[in-house]
């Protein structure tokens, strides 16, 4: 849960006040119940008014093997938080965590409540109400979300995926006029999302800030067994020990994460220890954006007045957001130099994927690249990223461009990339050092290969903010378009090129906060 939320006077529904539908509409098992009581606490959710489909993502819940009447109308009321989906056990989770580097205490879903776990095709997935009322952990939060930021996040989760970064999932998002007060009234929104797992580092911070270190150990044997069972073999690697593998795996994850956002140019916007998964998915999609002009130092968090958060600070803070975590699992690695010893692979781990991942947008991925050759990509790279920061060059369209004019195999001049630069000269330079390193390479193959790493579309700031005013009257359509493009983003989707264009000038003045 982000550092701001709603708050209102607010009661939580008591745990049999809500009928449940008659069959279990899925095949449930519900593991995290094995926990124990102080790890949750069970609830029902708030019902809300007048509720009504905003968006159905059918697509999700035939890869997960689901029913196909799963999301008719005859189960909107339990996606509304109106009912129970038969065999379900609704519950809200209990964390702590930091939040904009300071020690936050107890936080917890609060205005998340989880329904329960599922067994799919991809696996087990577990499935939450996002703003389905208030929780004991709400801390005087109204326990709802607004229609406008549960757009924004059904939107981004989908285009993650479609990007193949790590994410939560939107199966759908149901619309109530019930009115919500934030910035200013606005109307409510319950989101469904799922996920193999929403556990956070703050649940194991949790456990530790207690003293708790039974609950502590339990927790993680069970993120271990349930969901990380590789960390059984990696522990081999740290003389034995599985909490150190634990650690040791989700420093990697969150390393090949942030190295794709910043690959893909997103900004989290509040990466606090409470956002971070623990299986190295995107999670909490709050005040984030993808860059238009490139800007490293980009906040795209206007509450964020520090700049704690930007852009070209996300890896640095992933990293300290580890070593939170490793302080919080100190109690059962019970060796500080192994601790210290394991956080050092994200050192080397995250520029290894970021350098794999920025290579692979120039198509540089067809040779058995050498150390030295490594070092001199990145040189390659280092100076594009210069020269695009100095004149705020529009991120996600130079890619693009770029990559067609490579795709050419030659025949299509760069001069719709030239074009984005003022300093030619520079521009110039740098690419006739590209082109001399890609040196007797199949362009077109080569090119082929970066339109499958640099997307043609991403979820703009103004085209999130368009399909929200459009829903805000009562069109989803615009919605359904977006989504439409946003899960195949590297195909060109002849007809929608407007979508794929330069920002229009008002996009610079959107300001997106955490207020959600």
């Amino acid at each position: 849960m982000s550092s701001c939320q709603g708050r209102d006077n607010v009661h939580m529904t008591s745990a049999s006040s809500l009928l449940e539908s008659s069959s279990p509409p899925l095949p449930w098992q519900h593991r995290l119940t094995q926990l124990g009581p102080q790890f949750f606490t069970r609830l029902h959710p708030t019902p809300v008014a007048a509720p009504a489909w905003a968006a159905r993502n059918h697509g999700l819940a035939a890869q997960l093997g689901w029913p196909g009447d799963l999301l008719g109308d005859a189960h909107l009321p339990a996606f509304a938080g109106n009912a129970l989906l038969g065999g379900s056990d609704p519950l809200a989770t209990v964390y702590s965590g930091h939040q904009f580097g300071q020690w936050a205490g107890q936080l917890g879903d609060g205005r998340a409540i989880w329904l329960g776990e599922a067994m799919s095709l991809l696996g087990p997935q577990e499935i939450q109400l996002k703003g389905a009322g208030p929780t004991p952990y709400s801390r005087r939060g109204d326990g709802r979300a607004v229609l406008r930021s549960s757009i924004r996040e059904y939107l981004c989760s989908e285009a993650m995926h479609g990007l193949g970064i790590p994410t939560t999932r939107a199966l759908c998002l149901v619309a109530s006029p019930e009115p919500v007060r934030r910035e200013t009234l606005e109307t409510a929104a319950v989101l469904t999302r799922t996920a193999p797992s929403f556990l956070r580092f703050g649940h194991l911070e949790h456990f530790a800030a207690q003293g708790d270190v039974d609950s502590l150990r339990q927790l993680a044997d069970h993120v271990i067994a349930k969901h990380l069972p590789e960390c059984h073999e990696r522990a081999t690697r740290w003389q034995g020990n599985p909490y150190a593998a634990l650690l040791d795996v989700v420093q990697e994850r969150t390393a090949r994460l942030l190295a794709q956002w910043q690959a893909v140019g997103f900004c989290h916007g509040v990466m606090n220890t409470d956002n971070m998964s623990l299986l190295g998915l995107t999670i909490d999609y709050g005040p984030f954006q993808f860059m238009d002009g490139f800007d490293p130092g980009h906040i795209c968090n206007h509450t964020d007045t520090q700049g704690r958060y930007a852009y070209s600070r996300q890896p640095n803070i992933a990293y300290w957001n580890l070593f939170c975590l490793a302080q919080a699992l100190l109690p059962l690695i019970e060796d500080q130099d192994l601790t210290l010893q394991v956080l050092e692979g994200y050192k080397t781990g995250f520029p290894r994927a970021l350098g794999d991942a920025m290579r692979a947008k120039l198509g540089l991925t067809g040779d058995l690249a050498t150390e030295d050759q490594r070092e001199a990509d990145w040189q390659l790279v280092e100076d594009l990223l210069q020269l695009l920061a100095s004149e705020r060059v529009d991120y996600t369209l130079f890619w693009r461009r770029l990559s067609h004019a490579v795709a050419s195999g030659g025949t299509h001049p760069m001069t719709s990339v030239q074009d984005l630069f003022l300093d030619r000269a520079r521009w110039q330079d740098w690419c006739d050092r590209y082109l001399a390193r890609l040196g007797q390479s199949d362009l077109a193959q080569v090119g082929q290969v970066m339109l499958r790493s640099n997307p043609k579309f991403v979820l703009r700031n103004h085209l999130a903010e368009i399909a929200i005013r459009q829903a805000q009257s009562g069109d989803f359509t615009e919605m359904d378009t977006l989504h439409n493009l946003l899960k195949s983003p590297f195909d060109e989707h002849a007809g929608f090129e407007a979508y794929a264009d330069l920002p229009p000038d008002w996009a610079s003045k959107l300001e997106i906060s955490c207020s959600s």
